[in-house]
C-alpha cells in the first residue's frame, strides 16, 4: 500500500524544538528526494527541506540553521529536527516526494504558542 505517515508534531513555546518522523512506503522511498512541506492556516503548502537519497540537503531561506532533515534509506524513515522555533513556524507538516509527488499523508500539526 502507497502511503505516508507523518508523526511528532505538538505544541511547544517559541524556541523550543520538536522532532518529526515520516514513515513512507518503499514504492515512494526508495532512490527518491524526499521533502518536509507544510501548510499554515490560509496559506499554500510549501517546501521547507528536501534530501536526497545520497543525503545531499537543501533548505528554505526561512529554516535554514534552524532545521535539519535526515533519512534512514533502510527504514524508510525521514526526519525533520526543529529548533528555535518561531510561531511562523506554526503549520500542519507533511512528508513527500519532491518529483512525482504521491497522495498526501494526513500531517502533523505544529503549533508554537507561548
Amino acid at each position: 500500500q502507497v502511503q505516508l505517515v507523518e508523526s511528532g508534531g505538538g505544541l511547544v513555546q517559541p524556541g523550543g524544538s520538536l522532532t518529526l518522523s515520516c514513515t513512507a512506503s518503499e514504492s515512494i522511498f526508495r532512490g527518491k528526494v524526499m521533502g518536509w512541506y507544510r501548510q499554515a492556516p490560509g496559506k499554500q503548502r510549501e517546501l521547507v527541506a528536501h534530501i536526497t537519497s545520497g543525503q545531499y540537503t537543501h533548505y528554505e531561506d526561512s529554516v535554514k540553521g534552524r532545521f535539519t532533515i535526515s533519512r534512514d534509506n533502510v527504514k524508510n524513515m525521514v526526519y525533520l529536527e526543529m529548533n528555535s522555533l518561531k510561531p511562523e513556524d506554526t503549520a500542519v507538516y507533511y512528508c513527500n516526494r519532491l518529483i512525482g509527488v504521491a497522495s498526501w499523508g494526513q500531517g502533523t500539526q505544529v503549533t508554537v504558542s507561548s
